[in-house]
């Protein structure tokens, strides 16, 4: 009998091994679904994630993309609280790869951030996730590598209480989707192209300014150096739910009671969420549970995520609306099945009115002043003067109300969800000990696209060193005109909210501009964590922290810290070309620059068609110096030649013969008012130089001017037409080469 027994678990043994190691060599079909096995007695779950390139065509064009299990969004993943979750990742892409576990209380070693807390997954490689679930809740996981988040490489993570009754569920995740590779956004971005505000309708340009009697508020807002103001950064093509622009959920009747699982998996667009079938309860932010609250309307920052319960009122399908911040374009999800029930359409921002209120705030050299408000947790939502439908637009009143909706009733009685109204159902006070506090501002340049805290980026900056047994308080102050949703790994904060002893827990803050949130955390674990935007070109630009634990042991994950540091700090240290070349009747003039977050490198040329307009190219090297980085001190040199026949005179009086130019110089560049920018220089022959410039003066929505004049007498102004991203057509004249018109080509 002992010995039929002890074969039967032999046997058991051995089909289990076995079945594990021919999951781990399954290929790998783009239809294959994912395999899950569930262990009740281990209470091991196990999924294999197979990572790899696809084509998609969202748009009506051929784009690449990634996906895993050949799905964008990745597969949801199921899992109940106690569980010990069993991941094989399996990197099927030519480049290596990660993956992050958001919001999960996890060791080090698999948090999943490549070098910083695991290793890269190498192209061809699979790597192993292993650890207990010790929470519940709503949450997603992403990769962590480059770009890679944008192109589809997120998914759902779902985690269900133990022993918990059985609901009416969906889980619902918002993503953005743009044709353009990741690549080509984050260096456009960098280099100041406002091509996606010419694609929203929102350059707020002067004719615009003129037409609806802004033109004081336009000419302030430059005065006081600062581009158009945006809401967005990038004009997405499209946004999903669940991978499709209306999703539908129709087994669901009249009286259903559902809890929405909503995840923001976007690469850097808020939502606004909105239901037609009438009130929206808020249970649970960040997979922590809060007190119920009714609102009639929340906007979702990236990276969050909310439990909400929606009922559906009648047999009838109705809309869960998700408008894009900027309102450039939504996303739907249909509850129920009959005739469709309208969610009010969130009218176009009044774009003009957000600049008037952000001038009165804002120094002279674009940085923001409070004035003293002292506004935290979304209590005053500064865009609020942006929005018809609370400032009362009559033309919004009145389209919305004509739509089929009994979401809300659009006025000044509209219920939105703030962080004050949040509330822990526990107590989440922390143990006595000493309490560390940190000063957080958050710092960035829009123009020149670069994202720091205390004006330092991640490369820049030192660890900053905590330790068990004490607790850590970050007081956070936003003074850009973006709002930062700043995410911490591995850990939950209380967020001081006024909820006293009951403030709730979070993983992932948004902060508005002008505003002070206060954290805070009591540190528990162990290695290092990344705290960042979770924008995902504001992260990749540099805004962020490591936090690192005192005396922890060697990751095994990461055995050489220093070489991997390195590899970290290469995200915003990362160079971006730009270059533009103009061919026009009268000769070409062009620019070719890199860039990084505080240098560039730049060259200039201008060329004519004869050796009375010669030719000539200036190139520099400089450092932008200062918290808002009008200061670029450079050295260079300046190479012409044209033929003259006569000496001629700066108005200094210097004379300088044309014929020939080959020297160095040195100088200074400082943006003033209006962003001219002001170029003095001196060269190796003594001559000295004041030039003043300005490019892309938006007379309309295409239509731009430039113009350049220095103290050599030397003169330039034109017009440029944005046909596309990366053509337009110019007109100018030249002091040196005449009047010409042509083409222009930019990078």
């Amino acid at each position: 009998m002992k010995l039929i027994f002890l074969s039967t678990i032999l046997l058991a043994c051995y089909s289990l091994g076995y079945s594990q190691h021919k999951n781990m060599e399954m290929p790998m079909p783009m239809q294959q679904a994912t395999q899950m096995e569930e262990h009740n007695k281990l209470n091991t779950v196990v999924y294999h994630l197979y990572i790899g390139d696809t084509i998609v065509n969202y748009t009506g064009k051929q784009r690449h993309a990634l996906a895993i299990n050949g799905s964008i969004p990745a597969p949801t993943l199921y899992f109940t609280e106690g569980d010990t979750a069993l991941i094989y990742v399996h990197n099927n892409l030519k480049t290596e790869t990660s993956l992050h576990w958001h919001g999960l209380i996890l060791p080090n070693q698999y948090d999943g951030v490549s070098y910083l807390t695991t290793a890269p997954i190498g192209a061809g490689q699979t790597h192993v996730f292993k650890f207990p679930l010790k929470q519940s809740g709503t949450y997603w996981y992403h990769s962590h590598t480059m770009l890679q988040q944008q192109s589809g490489l997120y998914g759902a993570f779902i985690i269900h209480k133990k022993n918990e009754k059985p609901v009416k569920e969906f889980t619902m995740l918002l993503s953005d989707w743009t044709d353009e590779q990741p690549y080509q956004v984050d260096r456009s971005l960098h280099n100041a192209t406002d091509w996606y505000a010419i694609k929203k309708g929102s350059t707020q340009n002067y004719a615009e300014a003129i037409k609806e009697g802004y033109f004081k508020t336009k000419f302030t807002n430059e005065w006081k150096r600062m581009m158009a103001m945006d809401v967005s950064d990038v004009a997405y093509d499209k946004f999903f739910i669940n991978g499709k622009v209306n999703a539908e959920a129709s087994a669901y009747k009249a009286g259903d009671s559902i809890r929405l699982h909503i995840i923001n998996g976007s690469s850097s667009t808020y939502f606004w969420l909105q239901y037609a079938g009438g009130k929206m309860s808020v249970v649970a932010n960040d997979g922590m549970d809060v007190e119920p609250v009714e609102v009639d309307r929340m906007i979702i920052a990236v990276a969050e995520t909310y439990d909400v319960v929606v009922v559906i009122p009648e047999d009838k399908s109705f809309e869960l609306r998700a408008t894009s911040e900027d309102r450039t374009n939504a996303t739907s999800l249909w509850l129920g099945s009959g005739t469709k029930v309208n969610a009010a359409v969130l009218p176009k921002l009044k774009y003009f009115e957000g600049m008037k209120m952000m001038n009165s705030m804002m120094k002279m050299d674009g940085s923001m002043d409070d004035m003293g408000m002292q506004m935290s947790n979304q209590v005053m939502d500064m865009n609020t003067v942006m929005y018809p439908e609370i400032t009362g637009d009559a033309n919004a009143n009145s389209a919305n109300k004509a739509a089929d909706t009994t979401a809300m009733d659009v006025s000044n009685t509209i219920v939105t969800l703030n962080y004050s109204m949040l509330r822990s159902p526990v107590k989440t006070t922390l143990p006595d000990a000493p309490m560390k506090v940190l000063h957080f501002n958050l710092t960035g340049n829009m123009n020149r696209y670069v994202w720091s805290i205390n004006n330092e980026t991640v490369s820049e900056s030192d660890e900053i060193k905590i330790k068990k047994g004490e607790n850590v308080r970050i007081i956070l102050y936003n003074g850009t005109m973006m709002r930062h949703p700043m995410h911490f790994h591995g850990h939950f904060f209380r967020v001081l909210n006024g909820q006293g002893d009951y403030s709730p827990f979070k993983n992932t803050l948004d902060i508005m501009p002008m505003e002070t949130d206060t954290l805070e955390f009591a540190p528990t674990e162990t290695g290092d964590w990344f705290f960042h935007c979770h924008i995902l070109y504001h992260m990749m630009s540099g805004m962020g922290r490591i936090f690192t634990y005192e005396n922890s042991f060697v990751n095994p994950e990461v055995p050489d810290r220093e070489m991997a540091l390195k590899m970290i700090y290469m995200d915003d240290r990362k160079l971006h070309p730009f270059a533009k070349i103009g061919l026009e009747s009268n000769g070409s003039d062009g620019e070719i620059a890199i860039s990084n977050t505080r240098y560039r490198l730049q060259t200039e040329w201008r060329i004519g068609l004869n050796d009375e307009s010669g030719y000539e190219s200036e190139t520099h090297f400089g450092k932008y110096i200062g918290s808002m980085q009008l200061w670029m001190p450079y050295a260079g040199w300046d190479f012409r030649y044209r033929k003259i026949t006569e000496p001629e005179k700066n108005i200094f009086g210097q004379s300088d013969t044309k014929d020939t130019r080959k020297v160095f110089c040195a100088g200074v560049q400082y943006t003033l008012p209006m962003l001219i920018i002001a170029d003095t220089r001196i060269d190796t022959k003594g001559k000295f130089r004041l030039q003043l410039s300005r490019e892309d003066i938006p007379l309309t929505n295409r239509l731009r001017f430039n113009f350049m004049v220095n103290t050599d007498k030397e003169y330039m102004a034109g017009f440029r037409y944005i046909v596309t991203k990366y053509v337009s057509l110019s007109t100018h004249y030249d002091s040196d080469m005449g009047y010409g018109a042509g083409i222009t080509f930019t990078y």
